[in-house]
């Protein structure tokens, strides 16, 4: 301490008084790794057991600390654990909430989805959850995880939708914990250690906020012949495909089609003939007529449920050589794994709450085969949907479940991810990852909601016909005006901070529209308007 030993004087007391007062937040430490080294005073549970001094019963892994917090949910409705801070937090300056989490499938009862949330809320309230904001993560089973819920990049729900964003509110002073959700009467048993609150790293990260392809399945019939390429050609011999799968992919609409806004590509069991190749199954392979490096792909699907089945979401190089794909020879021509290919989701024919993210690539150096990835644990994937994510950078792949990453790799010199990609969605039947087909196999589904890609967007087109928009004042303090011509009523409207994060959207219905902008904190913002004549972009400071 810059005091100790020291006696204190009047000038000492001053400058300790003015520090506090004006710098109340900005050291704001919240942390505990259950060891007795914390700031955190009391963790308290709503409907929970807990133990915040336990014996780390799982000593493996990312997690070797002797003493962790036992989270024991013995059937509460609202059950979670929390505490209180004994100042308000501030967002501005730390935003992310970070902890490694256990959850034994033993310690389970009921079928709710794995998933653990972080809760801010006023304690002052008398119904402290009624302005609360949330952020949930799926989690995986039987493993230490480390989890961030970082306010100021990650999707929050807010329980009041006319609250303002978190990192615009001063009120906040409680954190929950949450395991499994709520309104529900299931045990849940977990472990929880290190946790911290902390400075969110996501202004580092790349903002993919630029939906550069994608369909969303609004329309009914075939697929869109302008996005979407049958591969029916058999790459063995124009007779088999590869890794012992056992069917024939057609370009029928009984194998792909469209409905009540989902694709669906269906396997069937059925003798069906392809040069002179007679299969017992047909399904579908789609490739997309869009190729691209690097950025992020998102995927909202259901899983075919039945034995056998082989589905998957992923990419191949588009230089490729492969027999009747899209692109033929447009980017080159080279084998494979030299192509690359990542495996967003792919998910094997006996065990359908497993999920599998993998690489297939030449090292470069070697000019060996490499093969690696991950895996994780899925509830419900035929049931619910799910979104299964690439993010791709030139330093960086990422593969995620609902947001978040289950396998991590590096994308340095010796692996051959820097070239454009196509994606590729289909269902095989038996082989390698396929298994077993059950005799009394009929028919099976994937379903997908849909297909997006985004890239990191500068904000920055522009466009004539836009530029006759007319936004004032600027600097604003509470309310910003934006007046254009009739014929840009319609235009989008979307907020962003300077880190790209959007903060909120709005459609002109009005040539003349205010909008307010009061909550906003003090500084500088894009605003980014979309019409059918382009996009205009503008930077505008709030006071």
């Amino acid at each position: 301490m810059l005091f100790l030993g020291k006696k204190l004087n009047m000038r000492n007391i001053l400058f300790i008084l003015i520090y506090f007062l004006y710098f109340p937040l900005s050291s704001q430490v919240i942390e505990d790794d259950f060891e007795g080294n914390g700031t955190i005073d009391e963790w308290v549970g709503d409907d929970c057991n807990l133990n915040s001094s336990y014996a780390n019963p799982y000593i493996e892994g990312i997690n070797t600390s002797s003493k962790v917090l036992k989270y024991d949910d013995i059937g509460g409705q609202y059950a979670n654990v929390r505490f209180d801070t004994s100042q308000n937090l501030d967002l501005t300056t730390k935003n992310s909430f970070t902890f490694k989490i256990y959850v034994p499938s033993s310690g389970l009862t009921g079928n709710q989805i794995n998933k653990v949330s972080v809760k801010l809320q006023n304690g002052s309230l008398p119904q402290p959850w009624s302005t609360q904001s949330e952020i949930i993560k799926n989690i995986s089973l039987d493993q230490w995880q480390e989890i961030s819920f970082d306010f100021e990049n990650d999707n929050y729900i807010n329980l009041d939708p006319s609250s303002p964003p978190p990192v615009t509110r001063t009120d906040f002073n409680r954190v929950l914990i949450q395991v499994n959700g709520e309104n529900n009467y299931d045990h849940v048993e977990a472990f929880v250690d290190d946790f911290i609150f902390e400075e969110s790293e996501g202004g580092n990260d790349p903002v993919f906020n630029d939906l550069v392809w994608s369909d969303e399945f609004n329309y009914t019939g075939s697929v869109d012949p302008n996005k979407w390429h049958h591969q029916v050609i058999p790459i063995i011999n124009g007779t088999d495909w590869a890794n012992g799968e056992q069917q024939h992919y057609t370009d029928r609409i009984s194998n792909s089609y469209v409905n009540n806004g989902s694709l669906k590509i269906k396997a069937i069991r059925e003798n069906y003939t392809y040069n002179n190749s007679t299969k017992l199954y047909t399904s579908a392979r789609l490739n997309s007529k869009f190729a691209f490096q690097y950025g992020r792909v998102d995927v909202r699907a259901k899983l075919p449920a039945e034995a056998g089945t082989w589905p998957a979401i992923w990419t191949l190089g588009a230089n490729i050589n492969e027999i009747g794909n899209y692109f033929g020879t447009t980017y080159g021509s080279v084998g494979w794994p030299v192509c690359g290919e990542i495996d967003i989701m792919e998910q094997n024919g006996w065990e359908k709450t497993n999920l599998i993210g993998h690489l297939h690539y030449s090292n470069s150096n070697t000019n060996s085969y490499q093969n690696e990835g991950g895996t994780t644990y899925i509830n419900d994937s035929s049931g619910e949907y799910h979104i299964y994510s690439l993010i791709w950078t030139e330093n960086i792949i990422q593969i995620l479940l609902d947001d978040v990453v289950f396998f991590e790799r590096e994308n340095t010199q010796e692996i051959p991810y820097d070239n454009l990609h196509y994606l590729l969605l289909n269902i095989a039947m038996g082989g390698n990852l396929g298994g077993s087909i059950p005799s009394n196999f009929s028919e099976s589904i994937m379903e997908i909601d849909y297909v997006r890609v985004y890239e990191e967007s500068s904000l920055s087109t522009q466009n004539p016909v836009m530029e006759e928009m007319v936004i004032y004042p600027n600097p604003s303090d509470n309310n910003l005006s934006v007046e254009v011509p009739g014929n840009l009523i319609g235009t989008k409207l979307n907020i962003y901070s300077t880190l790209g994060r959007k903060l909120a959207a709005y459609t002109l219905s009005e040539t003349n529209s205010k909008f307010d902008i009061s909550y906003f904190k003090s500084g500088i913002y894009f605003l980014r308007f979309e019409s059918k004549f382009g996009v205009y972009t503008k930077e505008i400071i709030k006071k």
